[in-house]
Parts: C-alpha cells; sequence; structure tokens
C-alpha cells in the first residue's frame, strides 16, 4: 500500500482480521446487515508513521447512534477543564479570543469557554444534540472545506484550533491541514491531543487499533508531517487520557524554537525505535504473545467453571473479543452505564451488554476490565467487591 499523506510505500505488518465498528453495538435483528472490514496495519518509514491499510466507511463510525458521550467520565470532564485552563493560562487570552474544536462530541470542553467566541465542529447528530441543549454552539458536520465556507467567507480567524483523540480518525490529513491553515490567525496554534504510539507499544495495548484510529501518532510522525504544510511542532506533553496520550502544540508559519521537552521526547523515540520499522515488528511479536496468554487464561477459568463478565462496553473491546475470537461462551455478559449500548450486544461477537445496576447485584468475581484506562477511578468505585479484576495488559 502507499501512504495516505505522503504516497511513499507502506509496509503491512500486523493482520487483525475481520473486523467490525468498534462503537457498533446491535440490536439481535440488526446481526445479518453488520458491516465488517480488514483490520490491517502499516507503517511508513519516511514519515514514521503508523497507519491502517484501508479506511472503513466514515458514515457507518460516525453517525445519529454514535455511543459515546465525553460528559459519561467524571476523568474527562476534569482532564478537558484542566486543559482549558491550561489554554487560559499559556496563551493569556482577552475578550477577543476565538477557539474551535474539531470533533466536538457533547461540549464538554467548549463548555469552559461559553464566554468567548466558540465554535464545534460534530459529525456525530446524537452527541451535538446535546451540545446545543447545552449551549455550546456546535455545528453538525465533518470538518472539511465545505463545513468551514461561512468563516472563510467572513474572514473569521481562530486563535486556537483543537481536537481530542478525533485528529488520528481523519484519513485526509494533507485536507485536514489545509482547512486548519486557511481558519487559524497567522499568530495561532493547532492544539491536539491523541492516543500515543510510545504508550501502546509499552503497554501492548493493541485494543487502541479499531476503525477510528486511522493514524496512531508519535511525535516524530507530527513533527515530520506537520513540516511538510509548512506548520511546525513546538512542544509534546504528555497525558493520562486514553492509556497514554500526547498533547501536540503546533504553530502556524513561523518557526518557533521547539520545547527542551520534545527535543527530549524525539531523541527517547529514536532510541526506542517509535519512530521505525524495527518497532513495529517487536510489537508484532509481543501481541501475539498476548493473545496467546489471554486465551489461556480464559479457557483455564472456564475449565475451573468460573463465571467471567466484563466491565465497560468499551471501544476498545472491540478489537480484543474479535481478535481473540471471545464471545459469550466465554464472557456472559458485560456490564455499561451508557444507555445507547445497554440491552445491545457488542460488534461482531455479539455478547450481550447490560445495566451496571445489575453488576452491583450479580456475583461475578472474574471481571475483564474493558475499562482499563478509567482502572483506579473504577476500582475506587468498586472497593468494597471481592473481585479478580484483570485484562488483556495483565
Amino acid at each position: 500500500m502507499k501512504c495516505r499523506i505522503d504516497k511513499s510505500p507502506c509496509r503491512v505488518f500486523l493482520d487483525f482480521g475481520k473486523m467490525p465498528i468498534a462503537n457498533g453495538f446491535l440490536k439481535k435483528k440488526e446481526f445479518k446487515k453488520e458491516y465488517f472490514f480488514k483490520l490491517k496495519v502499516a507503517f511508513n518509514s519516511n514519515l514514521s508513521l503508523f497507519q491502517l491499510e484501508k479506511n472503513p466507511n466514515p458514515k457507518k463510525m460516525f453517525n445519529k447512534n454514535y455511543p459515546f458521550y465525553t460528559s459519561s467520565s467524571k476523568f474527562m470532564i476534569r482532564h478537558f477543564k484542566n486543559f482549558s485552563i491550561w489554554i487560559e493560562k499559556k496563551f493569556k487570552i482577552d475578550k477577543n479570543f476565538k477557539i474551535l474544536e474539531i470533533g466536538s462530541n457533547d461540549g464538554t470542553f467548549l463548555e469552559n469557554f461559553k464566554k468567548y467566541y466558540h465554535v464545534g465542529i460534530e459529525p456525530s447528530s446524537s452527541v451535538h444534540k446535546v451540545a446545543i441543549k447545552n449551549k455550546v454552539n456546535s455545528v453538525n458536520k465533518f470538518f472539511n472545506k465545505s463545513s468551514l465556507k461561512k468563516f472563510i467567507k467572513k474572514k473569521i480567524k481562530f486563535n486556537i484550533i483543537t481536537g481530542s483523540n478525533v485528529i488520528c480518525h481523519i484519513p485526509n490529513q494533507g485536507e485536514l491541514i489545509y482547512c486548519v491553515k486557511k481558519i487559524l490567525d497567522k499568530n495561532g496554534f493547532f492544539i491536539f491531543e491523541e492516543p500515543y504510539l510510545g504508550s501502546m507499544y509499552k503497554k501492548i495495548s493493541y485494543d487502541q487499533i479499531y476503525d477510528e484510529h486511522i493514524y496512531m501518532f508519535s511525535a516524530s510522525s507530527i513533527n515530520k508531517i506537520y513540516k511538510r504544510y509548512g506548520m511546525y511542532l513546538i512542544d509534546a506533553i504528555p497525558q493520562k487520557t486514553h492509556g497514554g496520550s500526547m498533547r501536540y502544540v503546533i504553530a502556524n508559519n513561523f518557526k518557533v524554537k521547539q520545547s527542551s521537552r520534545l527535543i527530549k521526547i524525539l531523541k527517547k523515540e529514536k532510541r526506542d525505535n517509535v519512530d521505525n520499522l524495527k518497532g513495529c515488528m517487536r510489537f508484532k511479536k509481543k501481541v501475539e504473545n498476548s493473545k496467546r496468554k489471554l486465551i489461556k487464561k480464559l479457557l483455564k477459568m472456564k475449565k475451573n467453571n468460573q463465571k467471567i463478565c466484563g466491565y465497560g462496553a468499551t471501544s476498545k473491546s472491540t478489537t480484543i473479543l474479535n481478535y481473540c475470537k471471545i464471545g459469550s461462551s466465554i464472557i456472559d455478559v458485560i456490564f455499561d452505564t451508557t444507555k445507547d449500548k445497554i440491552n445491545k450486544f457488542t460488534p461482531g461477537m455479539h455478547i450481550p451488554v447490560k445495566d451496571y445496576k445489575f453488576f452491583k447485584k450479580s456475583n461475578y468475581r472474574n471481571v475483564f476490565l474493558f475499562a482499563w484506562n478509567h482502572k483506579k477511578e473504577i476500582l475506587r468505585k468498586e472497593k468494597n467487591k471481592n473481585i479478580n479484576w484483570f485484562s488483556h495488559l495483565n
């Protein structure tokens, strides 16, 4: 295959097989029409870029039934509050400040900027409606040339454009950067947070790889990509979100000195082979070994007549369940609090999803923690239960 960005050859190195849409939780009557694609991963050595071989249909991923609401997580609410405070302090914003968020979901982040000129671009109507209800200025469209016509025509320029766990969803990064440059002030900054490739390699958290994550970025890949388009990565700040993310700060059309923190991260990525194919091949071996260990553990539990349930019907769980072929014969049920997932079935393997309130009444002692990135928060909540918590990471 050729890279979506620079058209140079990519090496396909990891095949997860047939995969459904990660957030495509469905009813029994929808099983026959379920959408699948082949989930393979490739690497472009020229840009140090980790990417999916093929793009799933975006309309299958981000639609009126999209079930993820940022506001459902107290951790994410706190994180976005802290993110907004960081922006206000670092950039010394005033009453003329303008901010736009790409993939603004239910408006949780932009709620912190209501007193300023703010715009959220969100393609999923379900979460967009929540943002509107909360008086956040949300536009129900994909971020592209068409959705920006109004701002370009009125010559509106934003001081800061942001995105969180969304930039990696956009296949055409060239068009994305073109659009950002069109509406970003000449002294503005593009700041976004994405799951970090270095963290995924370290944890062997291969469940981060699914349809929405077209790319898994590193500081090395972002540095190379944006330089191609006349923008400059000036800082990279590690974050705890999504099991390990990175906040990238990119300057528009003028060279600002790179931070000492970024320089250290770039050097570490080179040492750890995050920026080359060698790191990919090492990761592949660890993923395959992790799969074998997990299946062995689950089969041993079933052999000993131990009941197993899941905690958190996450998008990430779709990759684990389908790659390892774990169905309802192994995991009875997955408990979740998201109303749009309850009483549906997991994508592909069709494990029933039930309301979390039934978990509190259940007697399950072996619990697969699919929401492992919220482990501390969850274990504090469930501290009185005598439970064997486990995941594919241990």
